[in-house]
């Protein structure tokens, strides 16, 4: 038996772990992202299973979602080119590496893509010829290496890519007087498309070292117009895409455009790809930071352009190669979440099944009466943990869907005042970013002094940098007008609009049907949008329940209920369930004989959502809020997240 002091501890410590929460329970909040590139890939709590997850992935990074910053990357530091183009295939973290793989292709440079230019290369620096013919592998990094290959063939020569100069031949110093004595004067200098009587030879050394006097002069074979020779200067330094000077050396080429910044060098010669070729040279830094569609800055460090790229609205990095977007704080989908409860532990348990999801809205504030009074059932410890994740707090807003309370406190300016003075008062002192007004059941007679409460509500809200949104039911034009809503009023004043695009067939329908067809919904979203509410402000309401239907033999309806979206999978396995599509809601019919009734749901899983996420990106909504968290299994989100 434990002694009254051991049992006295023991009880404290009950106390303690009981009214902590769930102290010993590991924090399953997720607080890291795995992107590849700019896409999400992994959402988890875990560091390590987040950077172990990462080096799965070329160009991958673990980014902290609270504050964005990266905290791992598998970019590469070099870069493998071949005439100036490349693939993400050629990109490594050594030196060594890369130079193992460029060596392997002619024509080939390496970059460290933290400085510009090149730090190696195997371009050629002498061709060989025999007579007028040569071959793509007569190229040569060394002398002695391009005479090794001549000396193979009679009447053979060297030519020095540097100076374009003949600097070693094998033909013979008599057939040189034979072919000057009396060979025929077959090769013809140009420069441009001026020639001269002077510039005919017989000898083709002779014309290349006349050619050599004139600038960008070319040398042709009259008998059959081939050009065989060139003195042009293949070479093109440009800064930005201003033309500078071009050149007959590559390396003068190099020297030359290293004297400015934002330079590049382009090659003539080079071959085209997709009927354009590109810069052989750059020393542009590789890290690129675009506004929208303008670019505005450049680093050549992944560090500096994130810190420069954060501090603008809209903003991405992309690299100077290829133009891949590596990191952006674009507008995305919108994941927004209500929890349907102001539990602390409930609501931390609901974020913690989530990934992706942005804005989360406890259920906190409520009209206790006509005067304007309130429920407040919030929690300022609950806010700070949401927001110290990265979360966005708008905190639900509910009339206890009771129309005439609605209505007696709509018509008292001095009730709606006092409302709204505490409300936003409440809101600011929660450390909330805003509110989420739920009010339901209003009536139609209602309709001004709703749009004149939202807006005095949004303009005292605005005072204090809190954002408002509204919930509104799916509705429909052809009686909209006659409700309390005023949609087009309400959009010119709130920040967001949500529509409840569910309960197509609710708990008090007639007939069984799904809780929200994919056709009605996109209908839906197409009247709001008609009413001139902005793309970016309406956020699309999508369920994670379904309702299930009892019907009897004659198919009378006798009953319904709902069911949460995470219990259809052991529900259809243990009833033995069928399932058939049905093209009228673009969903999956789920139906099981029970107890000589007909069971049917029209099935919500991770394909319906992604549905539905795809009618909110093909109309470019804001985002999606889901009724409610909770209701969902976790894997759902890692569906979710690679659509936001």
């Amino acid at each position: 038996m434990l002694k009254r002091k051991a049992l006295l501890s023991l009880s404290v410590l009950t106390l303690f772990f009981s009214s902590t929460g769930s102290v010993m329970a590991a924090d399953k909040t997720t607080k890291y992202r795995v992107y590849q590139d700019n896409r999400i890939i992994l959402e988890t709590s875990d560091y390590k299973s987040a950077e172990n997850y990462a080096k799965n992935y070329h160009r991958s990074h673990v980014e902290d979602i609270a504050t964005r910053q990266w905290l791992w990357d598998s970019y590469p530091r070099y870069k493998v080119y071949q005439h100036g183009y490349s693939s993400t295939a050629w990109e490594f973290a050594t030196r060594d590496a890369a130079i193992r793989e460029a060596a392997k292709w002619g024509f080939s440079s390496v970059r460290d893509l933290q400085s510009g230019g090149w730090i190696w290369n195997n371009y050629p620096k002498y061709r060989v010829y025999q007579g007028e013919i040569t071959l793509d592998h007569w190229k040569f990094q060394t002398l002695a290496e391009a005479m090794a290959e001549a000396k193979k063939w009679a009447n053979s020569y060297i030519v020095d890519l540097d100076t374009n100069r003949w600097v070693w031949d094998n033909v013979t110093e008599s057939r040189k007087s034979e072919l000057r004595r009396s060979g025929k004067k077959i090769y013809q200098v140009y420069q441009g498309t001026y020639t001269a009587d002077s510039w005919k030879f017989a000898y083709l050394g002779d014309a290349v070292n006349e050619s050599l006097k004139w600038s960008n002069s070319i040398i042709r074979n009259t008998e059959n117009g081939k050009v065989v020779y060139s003195n042009v200067k293949p070479y093109k330094v440009y800064q930005y895409d201003n033309f500078l000077q071009s050149f007959l050396s590559l390396n003068d080429a190099i020297n030359y455009a290293k004297l400015y910044d934002h330079t590049k060098i382009m090659n003539d010669n080079a071959p085209a790809v997709g009927g354009k070729s590109g810069p052989i040279w750059n020393n542009y830094p590789y890290y690129q930071v675009y506004q929208n569609d303008k670019w505005i800055a450049d680093f050549s460090t992944i560090p500096a352009a994130l810190r420069y790229a954060k501090g603008y609205a809209n903003a991405s990095i992309r690299t100077y190669s290829d133009g891949i977007s590596i990191w952006d704080n674009l507008r995305k989908l919108q994941f927004w979440g209500w929890n349907g409860t102001s539990s602390d532990a409930t609501i931390r348990a609901h974020v913690n099944n989530t990934s992706g999801l942005d804005v989360v809205s406890p259920t906190y504030f409520q009209l206790a009466d006509p005067t304007g009074n309130i429920t407040d059932s919030s929690n300022k410890e609950t806010v700070a943990w949401l927001k110290r994740q990265g979360y966005t707090v708008y905190p639900l807003v509910a009339n206890q869907f009771d129309s005439a309370l609605t209505t007696q406190f709509l018509a008292k300016p001095e009730a709606r005042t006092k409302f709204i003075n505490d409300l936003v008062s409440k809101a600011v002192a929660l450390g909330a970013d805003g509110l989420n007004i739920d009010f339901e059941n209003l009536a139609g007679s209602d309709r001004d002094r709703f749009t004149a409460f939202m807006q005095e509500l949004t303009q005292k809200a605005r005072a204090q940098k809190l954002i408002i949104s509204v919930d509104l039911p799916r509705g429909s034009l052809s009686w909209n007008d006659k409700t309390a809503f005023d949609h087009e009023k309400l959009a010119g004043i709130v920040d967001y609009i949500i529509t409840m695009t569910y309960d197509h067939h609710w708990k008090g329908s007639t007939e069984p049907g799904s809780v929200a067809g994919l056709s009605w919904v996109e209908e839906g979203v197409k009247e709001f949008l008609s009413y001139g509410i902005p793309r970016d402000k309406l956020i699309m309401g999508i369920p994670f329940y379904v309702r299930e239907w009892q019907v009897d033999s004659s198919g009378k309806l006798v009953s319904n209920r709902a069911l949460f979206m995470k219990d259809l999978p052991k529900l259809i396995a243990e009833k033995k369930a069928s399932m058939t599509w049905d093209s009228r809601f673009n969903q999956y019919k789920v139906e099981y004989k029970q107890d000589g009734f007909t069971n049917v749901f029209w099935l919500e899983n991770e394909e319906s959502v992604k549905a539905r996420l795809a009618i909110a990106k093909k109309y470019d909504l804001g985002g999606v809020a889901a009724w409610r968290l909770g209701y969902e299994p976790r894997e759902l989100w890692n569906a979710m997240i690679q659509e936001k």
